[in-house]
């Protein structure tokens, strides 16, 4: 285990040329590309290679930078467990100490190198007779024998289907890609949804607005936020005694485990919290119709519980209007919803989350039989133990549908996967394999499974309507249980659930026994 340095890695060295052949390709530079590349030299295996879309290393806490922006994990829980961080500041990291956080394991772990901005992957097509993926990037084509998607679900930015969007005359942007350039001083100001991100900008850009409209859908469960900064004693007992940053990373960990009793086991379990989330909106909403607006008509869990000391008090503020009549459409100055009512605005913000089962990188991906994981997946992702498609040999999906661990550490997941592809690898080599593709049969019995066990999950019948849903009504999101069990599932690749090709060409395929 080593503790991260302060360090910045050259983005000069991912202006090297793409490799015209690798062992492995990487996609994605977030937790889980970086994680998976830190692994790989960890084994020493140095043929390998991340590509980047972007200029810099990072993913998502590259990406969102809104005013606000923070995990809603522990720091001490939300970093590799190779990697720990004492100098985190507060309990609940920031964007750009995360930020920060994964530029310095790039440096620290020597995975720089072989990181290559500005190379987004615009094809990838298996290619059976050779056993290899043959790959067009934004810099260049590759051939790997290997490909393991870090893209993430939380990526590609989801825009609302709302008639008119385009004819807005005014200033627009998804909180994903704010615009630090646009001033909100003083201006009417529109915010589409009230997820995640939506609950920590409202409360730093509503003292600065003259108007601010919250369109509402459903109210989210809201918590009260536990965060504060880390003491100095804490900071020097995290550094210097090891054992008890294990201890504290571990009850934390435990502590997030035990949800699942009231999200898959008996959701009446969440009663008790549920209470708490009603004080806390009562304490800080003192208008009843307000509250009531704000008051969730769900099982708490159905979607996800947003901790906040200050978006209650941020609506109650006389310049801020939440709306939960339907938009009937945005006009080229305003927005009209359903009542007749259209509200003059001069900055659309759009909270409205992410593309998560229709990705575009879901219609880059071909597999053995030309189609492409759009085509295989129908809008309905799924993958054998969240990481492995049927009839897309040495394709792994590193937090893949179905893995995300309830209210756990997605990072807990990312390296559970990982280390299932480094187990992969070492089995590839010693028995000489070219190719690995997991078994239809397994595929199948996994994903019945999987939705025998959320069937009656919060997530599922806890009465609300979420992205953890897809078209279909199948929730493609999250792990059906304790994510201590997909680490034990994971910790060694069960061969048997694959079929198999020999190393050379011309031998038939083979079934592991």
């Amino acid at each position: 285990m080593s503790t991260v340095s302060a360090s910045k890695p050259s983005r000069e060295e991912g202006l090297a040329p793409v490799p015209a052949c690798a062992r492995v390709a990487i996609v994605g530079s977030g937790f889980s590309g970086l994680g998976m590349a830190i692994r790989l030299k960890q084994e020493g295996i140095e043929d390998f290679v991340v590509l980047e879309r972007a200029h810099e290393v990072g993913g998502t806490w590259r990406d969102n930078t809104y005013p606000g922006c923070q995990c809603d994990i522990p720091s001490l829980l939300y970093s590799f467990s190779f990697a720990p961080n004492p100098e985190w500041s507060r309990l609940y990291p920031l964007q750009s100490e995360i930020q920060d956080y994964l530029r310095r394991c790039a440096r620290q772990f020597g995975v720089q190198g072989h990181v290559r901005f500005n190379a987004e992957v615009q094809d990838a097509a298996w290619d059976e007779e050779a056993g290899v993926w043959r790959i067009q990037t934004a810099r260049g084509p590759l051939e790997a024998q290997v490909l393991v998607s870090g893209v993430g679900g939380l990526s590609e930015p989801a825009l609302p289907a709302i008639p008119g969007l385009e004819d807005f005359e005014g200033t627009m942007f998804h909180s994903a890609a704010w615009n630090h350039d646009h001033d909100l001083t003083g201006e009417r100001v529109a915010v589409f949804g009230t997820g995640a991100s939506a609950i920590q900008f409202v409360p730093r850009i509503q003292p600065d607005v003259g108007r601010l409209h919250l369109f509402q859908r459903t109210p989210p469960w809201v918590l009260p936020h536990g965060d504060r900064a880390i003491t100095p004693p804490e900071k020097w007992l995290f550094r210097n005694v090891p054992p008890a940053r294990w201890l504290a990373r571990t009850a934390l960990y435990w502590g997030f485990e035990i949800t699942v009793f009231g999200t898959i086991v008996d959701r009446r379990l969440v009663k008790p919290i549920e209470a708490m989330g009603l004080r806390h909106l009562r304490r800080q909403v003192p208008d009843p119709e307000l509250r009531a607006k704000l008051t969730p008509r769900y099982t708490l869990g159905c979607k996800r519980i947003l901790p906040s000391n200050n978006y209650y008090p941020s609506l109650t503020q006389p310049n801020v209007e939440v709306v939960t009549d339907g938009v009937e459409a945005v006009t080229a100055r305003g927005i009209r919803t359903s009542d007749g009512t259209e509200r003059e605005v001069d900055t659309i913000i759009l909270a409205t989350g992410f593309n998560v089962h229709h990705h575009p990188s879901f219609h880059r991906v071909h597999g053995r039989d030309g189609r492409t994981l759009a085509e295989v997946w129908r809008g309905s992702p799924r993958a054998y133990l969240g990481t492995s498609v049927a009839g897309f040999p040495n394709h792994f999906t590193l937090v893949g549908p179905n893995s995300a661990g309830g209210f756990n550490s997605i990072v807990f997941t990312s390296e559970a996967h990982i280390n299932y592809v480094i187990e992969c690898l070492r089995a590839m080599e010693q028995r000489g394999l070219q190719s690995v593709e997991v078994r239809r049969e397994a595929y199948d019995a996994f994903e019945r499974e999987v939705e025998e066990r959320l069937r009656e999950s919060v997530w599922n019948s806890g009465g609300c309507t979420s992205w953890y849903l897809d078209d279909q009504g199948r929730n493609n999101v999250w792990w059906p249980g304790f994510t201590w069990r997909l680490w034990q599932r994971t910790r060694r690749f069960d061969l048997g659930n694959y079929v198999v090709r020999r190393a050379r060409a011309t031998a038939p395929a083979a079934r592991a026994s």
